[in-house]
């Protein structure tokens, strides 16, 4: 019996496949679609969920029914004697905030891991915590290692399109008027808690400049090492492959010895921002 299993949900940006792969159990989210509900990874593709978006379908999102919670964490509990589960970050949703509520009637068994992060630094979040499980750290432990981690990461997104931020409430049509008028590329954060905004520029070059000085100054200044060689870098996108595969070689100029991942930004951020987006992220490496 393995010890200890680790579980995350799809707001990782991890798939099914994946999550297989990595020997990371996998919760997938629901989004409500004109009124029906849908499971990311599991009866809703990327591709379906951005043809709904571009036919303007109603899309929200939800957190994970308290039942599919639960029964997940008693059917890891059959073959495995801890349950460490990383939701997405409790500033975006109360999804966290119920768990732990939930696994207080689990004995300590389930260590929920509250470590405000979401997309590709939650996901390595649950490589981390894989991690620390083969060097023989129990559930409790791991939660404290990763909460203790849980600020050491930084994602700076370029919003291409201020459509879907007003009409998720998010900026009022006025702002989002003018900014179309003036042709702004938003630059967005997540550091912790929050979606934030960071900058605001003119063209989408401006925009990665932006980004990409942003990382520089982290990597020095939080991370206090300016070569990157002491985080994991990602670039995230929401239905813009090629233009990150672009970005790539702008940001591996700066950090010519990093290995630079690319992912889709997970449904439940790209529903608020729309396709064409980029992101630029990091996670600090965990101590060896």
């Amino acid at each position: 019996m393995s010890k200890v299993a680790i579980l995350t949900d799809s707001n990782s940006g991890l798939t099914m496949t994946e999550a297989e792969n990595l020997g990371i159990h996998l919760l997938p989210m629901p989004f409500f679609i004109n009124g029906n509900t849908h499971l990311e990874g599991v009866d809703l593709t990327e591709e379906e969920f951005y043809r709904q978006l571009s036919d303007n379908a109603e899309i929200s999102t939800s957190m994970p029914a308290v039942s599919d919670v639960t029964d997940m964490w008693d059917r890891l509990l059959e073959d495995h004697e801890e349950v460490v589960y990383i939701p997405m970050s409790s500033g975006l949703s109360s999804s966290c905030e119920t768990a732990i509520m939930l696994s207080q009637d689990y004995d300590g068994k389930v260590q929920v891991v509250n470590n405000q992060r979401i997309s590709v630094t939650q996901k390595q979040s649950a490589i981390d915590a894989k991690t620390l499980a083969s060097r023989g750290m129990n559930a409790e432990q791991i939660k404290q290692y990763l909460e203790g981690w849980k600020f050491e990461s930084s994602i700076y997104i370029m919003v291409d399109t201020l459509y879907y931020l007003k009409k998720g409430g998010r900026i009022t049509p006025a702002a989002a008027a003018l900014g179309t008028l003036l042709k702004l590329k938003p630059v967005l954060q997540i550091q912790g808690e929050k979606l934030d905004a960071f900058a605001k520029a003119r063209t989408i070059k401006q925009a990665k400049s932006i980004m990409i000085q942003a990382m520089l100054d982290d990597c020095k200044n939080r991370f206090g090492d300016a070569s990157g060689k002491t985080v994991h870098l990602y670039i995230a996108h929401t239905q813009n492959r090629e233009a990150a595969e672009e970005f790539r070689k702008e940001i591996a100029e700066h950090f010519p010895d990093q290995e630079i991942e690319i992912d889709p930004l997970p449904m439940s951020i790209a529903c608020h921002i729309g396709p064409g987006s980029l992101a630029i992220a990091c996670s600090k490496r965990i101590d060896a």
